[in-house]
């Protein structure tokens, strides 16, 4: 089995990109980090990753100011010149252009923290618990031009309980996000993701039928 390169975009702690990482250390799961790059160069991740022997770069949007394309363009090359095939989100904080998303359409993965189409955006658990839903989660799915709005490929809830903060409430979505991010990765890099773009079924070499996705 051939492993699936990833590349990891994130802004600060990376606490996504870490639940990647240690799901790829089991050398059954159909792809690996191959490099993790940040807008930001204090971003906490960028040291989780390289403490774990992976590939990190900093593309700071500060360094091209009024000009998203050029940063974008910045980034695009140091993915390909990694030999990235997947791109995972893990708490980038940036808005995407067309571009960027065009050239890695179908390759293209978010996590966010509510069960769309409910609450895409920002201020996700404070507005649950402001429109008094039961059930809150996150989804994980490919990324659009119109942002939180692409296929779906996994989700997990969580109950809102009576005492609920935003605070409790996001550590409990994030503890569901840690799980089903690298499932639907795990789905995506083996080809047995639903609703799986040509792009993506292009780069598929499909698990045998008695593998499991950790």
């Amino acid at each position: 089995m051939r492993r699936r390169r990833v590349g990891v975009l994130i802004s600060g702690r990376g606490s996504n990109m870490a639940a990647l990482l240690a799901a790829t250390r089991d050398p059954g799961f159909p792809a690996e980090i191959a490099l993790v790059l940040s807008n930001r160069p204090d971003a906490a991740g960028l040291a989780t990753a390289a403490a774990a022997g992976v590939q990190t770069r900093v593309i700071d949007h500060r360094e091209f100011p009024r000009d998203r394309p050029g940063h974008e363009a910045a980034l695009d090359a140091a993915l390909r010149e990694a030999g990235v095939e997947l791109v995972c989100l893990a708490g980038y904080m940036r808005l995407l252009t067309p571009f960027l998303v065009g050239a890695w359409a179908g390759r293209m993965l978010n996590v966010h923290p509510s069960l769309l189409p409910a609450f895409p955006g920002l201020d996700t658990h404070e507005r649950a618990l402001a429109t008094g839903v039961k059930l809150h989660g996150c989804t994980v799915h490919l990324v659009t031009d119109v942002m939180d709005e692409g296929p779906i490929l996994a989700q997990a809830a969580v109950p809102v309980l009576p005492d609920d903060t935003a605070e409790t409430l996001a550590a409990r979505v994030l503890a569901q996000e840690h799980r089903i991010y690298p499932a639907a990765l795990a789905l995506v890099a083996s080809g047995r993701a639903p609703h799986l773009p040509a792009a993506s079924a292009a780069l598929a070499n499909p698990l045998p039928p008695d593998a499991t996705v950790q």
